[in-house]
């Protein structure tokens, strides 16, 4: 189904106030994170014009006619980046029971108020992981793009590619109940490279493999691979074939392990990562990288009767939790670096930077998990030439925070101030609003 003409009429009108109109700006503010790790700017500018970053400094001249955003004492850094979202289809909705009871439009109209809350919790960029109705995401992506709706950038995975009776088989139900749009089961290599190819011939910027089982589906356990050697080899393969990446859902140390080896470019949750694993990410020469979500174990214990979440799969969470806070620690120790993810959808979307803390509370310094979500993440993406950094020549997504996250990293779950690409979308901060 071709979303795109619906999304773009029907949003176009429910956010037709917005205006994308840029020009000349410069902020000031009391202190800048660049993003890359280096000491603070303090006092800071940023001289933006159109969409693009075209000075830093202490002291910048204004041009004539720019408009000056003050920002007062706050602290400036880059738009935050995600790389494990699903911005599609409502929170608290199961996604076996999105595929039985809702539609396409119903996960595109959420998507969009999702992508919304997204850009205001300061995250300007996310890498989505797929959607329980395939494309949608694809869709929600162009219409952002085109300005039709307001949301981050997105790197986006389309459908995401499992075997029969693993996590993320569509067809979960009775086998009387059949869900035939949903076509995204492979079980040999020869069907993992046409699952590889059908996604990118619809438009995904990269393939989301399934290579253990999940916490939050039926089938195998998460400790568990899926996905055989050759089937994760045979997706690398063929997605380096067109240039793209595979980012895996792995758990388990099988599939963590087999991944890495396969050249995959992501480990999402890495749950049971080990001392072994860490030196094969290592010696991949940052290749490969570990991509954990840690939140999200808070949450389903917290709430995840209330969010429609199976006790079974409430319990596999219960299960794992301490193993992935191991993980974490095992890679903090080790000087790994680490992506950064939260896999909202099954924590509340805007409660993003949550993930924050729980790194904070496992032993990573504030500087440390700021890099990880901005210049690292965008290293990882292939976009660092765009995005995760405050430095000219880059799009000018910039968010501030009244107090100083290097001192109190919570300082990130309040953001004040939110531009992408030179529009500003949220000000709380300035001493004077922007016209």
């Amino acid at each position: 189904m071709n979303l795109r003409p619906f999304l773009f009429a029907a949003l176009c009108a429910v956010f037709s106030t917005c205006s994308f109109a840029a020009g000349k700006v410069v902020l000031k503010a009391a202190k800048l994170i660049d993003g890359r790790g280096g000491a603070p700017l303090a006092p800071a500018m940023v001289a933006v014009e159109g969409d693009r970053i075209v000075g830093v400094g202490s002291q910048l001249p204004v041009p004539e006619g720019a408009k000056v955003i003050d920002l007062g004492d706050a602290t400036l850094l880059p738009g935050l980046i995600d790389l494990h979202t699903h911005l599609c289809g409502k929170y608290g909705v199961h996604w076996e029971d999105e595929l039985v009871k809702t539609t396409p439009a119903f996960s595109a109209l959420w998507g969009a108020h999702n992508a919304r809350i997204t850009l205001d919790a300061g995250f300007t960029t996310v890498r989505d992981m797929g959607t329980a109705w395939p494309y949608v995401d694809v869709e929600l992506r162009d219409a952002i793009e085109a300005g039709a709706v307001p949301g981050p950038r997105m790197m986006v995975a389309g459908s995401y590619v499992s075997s029969t009776g693993g996590a993320g088989d569509a067809q979960q139900f009775s086998p009387y109940v059949l869900v035939p749009s949903v076509d995204n089961l492979a079980d040999s290599p020869q069907e993992v490279v046409k699952q590889v190819r059908k996604n990118f011939k619809h438009r995904a910027d990269f393939i989301k493999l399934l290579a253990t089982g999940a916490v939050l589906s039926k089938g195998q356990a998460p400790a568990a691979q899926q996905f055989s050697d050759e089937e994760i080899l045979a997706a690398v393969t063929e997605a380096n074939r067109w240039g793209r990446q595979v980012a895996v859902h792995a758990h388990g140390l099988g599939g963590i392990k087999t991944s890495i080896r396969a050249g995959v470019r992501t480990i999402d949750h890495g749950s049971y990562l080990d001392d072994e694993a860490i030196r094969m990410l290592q010696t991949s020469n940052r290749k490969t990288f570990y991509v954990p979500t840690l939140y999200t174990s808070t949450v389903i214990a917290r709430q995840g009767r209330e969010a429609n979440i199976p006790e079974s799969e409430i319990m596999r969470s219960k299960a794992i939790s301490a193993i992935k806070d191991e993980g974490f620690r095992r890679a903090v120790a080790a000087g790994l670096p680490i992506g950064f993810a939260t896999d909202s959808a099954v924590i509340p979307h805007g409660e993003n930077a949550h993930e924050f803390l729980e790194r904070a509370r496992l032993g990573e310094k504030p500087m440390d998990a700021i890099v990880s979500a901005t210049s690292l993440n965008a290293e990882i993406m292939g976009w660092g030439d765009r995005v995760g950094a405050i430095a000219p020549g880059k799009f000018a997504d910039l968010i501030a925070v009244a107090a100083d996250p290097l001192a109190d990293i919570k300082a990130l779950l309040d953001v004040g101030f939110v531009m992408k690409g030179g529009r500003v979308w949220k000000d709380r901060l300035s001493r004077r609003a922007p016209e």
